[in-house]
């Protein structure tokens, strides 16, 4: 299997990002979208982010299109969506496919090395990897499971406990 940190992303404001630049990070990773119901998690991760990011949490966020047509705006649309209405800082990507033959390399490595309930495939919005800071995939969460439950995944691998844990 390929090395995570061997891989590389287009950040949403067109600087490529090595993964390797996130070596001894906790990450969560998510495929977002703007005009889907789940879209409300961005305040979420916001708040996981703001939480747990000072011990070593990093947020990726990857738009996708793929669902529905439930993100059909450019780049710089989403950033702004995101900023204005959920005021996200974490880290947004440029818009991939995380299905089928165009599948971004995040995604065949995530999918690979954590099937879900429909096999590799990415069922909807919002499906979310958690990977430990040596990069190693540990969990794999459903679109529907809220951010804020997955704080009790996220403290034990991180290398101090937050002072204002996320609500």
């Amino acid at each position: 299997m390929t090395d995570f940190y061997s891989l590389k992303a287009k950040a949403i404001n067109g600087k490529e990002i090595e993964m390797s630049a996130y070596k001894g990070k906790v990450l969560l990773i998510v495929n977002t979208a703007s005009k889907c119901g789940f879209t409300p998690q961005y305040e979420a991760l916001q708040k996981l982010y703001e939480a747990y990011n000072p011990q070593g949490l990093e947020i990726l966020g990857f738009p996708c299109d793929q669902f529905a047509h439930q993100e059909p705006h450019s780049d710089t649309e989403i950033q702004q969506f995101c900023s204005l209405n959920f005021g996200v800082t974490f880290q947004l990507f440029s818009k991939i496919d995380v299905n089928g033959e165009n599948t971004h390399p995040i995604y065949q490595y995530l999918k690979q090395a954590l099937s879900g309930i429909l096999g590799s495939r990415i069922k909807w919005n919002f499906t979310k990897f958690l990977l430990a800071a040596d990069g190693t995939p540990i969990k794999r969460f459903a679109p529907t499971t809220n951010p804020k439950d997955i704080a009790k995944y996220i403290t034990p691998l991180l290398k101090t406990k937050p002072e204002n844990p996320a609500p």
